[in-house]
């Protein structure tokens, strides 16, 4: 098989990509990008893996499902390409990280600056109709993500799991709590985020945990100004078939 993440991710997930499930996944796929329009491009689902390298994890914030309006979704949890109205729960973790650590809130939603010091920005499930939210869950991708967050917390160097939300909370029974540090809180969602998101101080209480690991915390303030770095596999997953 070709690989479509270009670093240590592959040979980490190439076992799952082998599977029987991953092969009903890739011809659903086929399918739904041929009628439907899907987020993100079928070019960049795999962006959150090729951006934070396997090896260089040192913090996940778990999403559940790619924004489902036109354009916003580019295969990172949370984030937005810049030019991009923010989503209210972008919002609202902006606000949170201005309360909890007083970053500068900036105009976009790009959140690069997150992925290149280790934060792996993944969701449970890597694509989506537009305007149909949830219409590509049970369909796969949950096998492949928990398989990614099971090696994570296997790995000898400790990660930090950020889970917001019912969903996110879930995949707890995934990660060693023995070996690893999980915060969790309600989600940033308009419908949850006063209760308990607001308040729960999770950047600062990641950068804690990261200095009493002995890592570099994390810098969360991220730029006003940013170019665009499209990420994404040069192959498309989608066609990708055993050699």
């Amino acid at each position: 098989m070709k690989p479509f993440i270009h670093n240590d991710w592959w040979p980490v997930l190439e076992p799952e990509f082998e599977q029987d499930y991953y092969q009903e996944l890739r011809k659903f796929l086929v399918e739904e990008y041929q009628h439907y329009r899907i987020d993100p491009d079928m070019y960049h689902i795999f962006t959150a893996f090729d951006w934070t390298p396997f090896s260089q994890v040192k913090v996940v914030i778990l999403g559940q499902d790619p924004y489902h309006n036109p354009g916003q979704a580019h295969g990172c949890s949370f984030s937005v390409l810049p030019g991009t109205k923010l989503p209210p729960s972008l919002v609202n973790i902006y606000k949170e990280l201005q309360s909890d650590v007083g970053c500068t809130p900036v105009q976009h939603g790009y959140l690069k600056k997150w992925a290149d010091q280790g934060v792996l920005l993944l969701n449970s499930v890597l694509t989506v109709r537009d305007g149909a939210a949830f219409s590509h869950k049970g369909h796969g991708w949950e096998r492949l993500t928990d398989a990614a967050i099971a090696k994570l917390s296997a790995r000898p160097e400790p990660v930090v799991f950020i889970l917001w939300g019912r969903a996110a909370r879930s995949k707890i029974s995934l990660i060693d709590t023995k070996t690893n540090i999980v915060l969790q809180s309600a989600h940033p969602s308009p419908l949850s985020a006063n209760r308990g998101f607001f308040g729960s101080k999770p950047f600062s209480k990641t950068n804690i945990a990261l200095t009493s690991l002995g890592e570099t915390p994390i810098d969360w303030q991220l730029p006003e100004h940013v170019s665009v770095d499209p990420g994404g596999p040069q192959t498309n997953p989608t066609q990708a078939e055993e050699n």
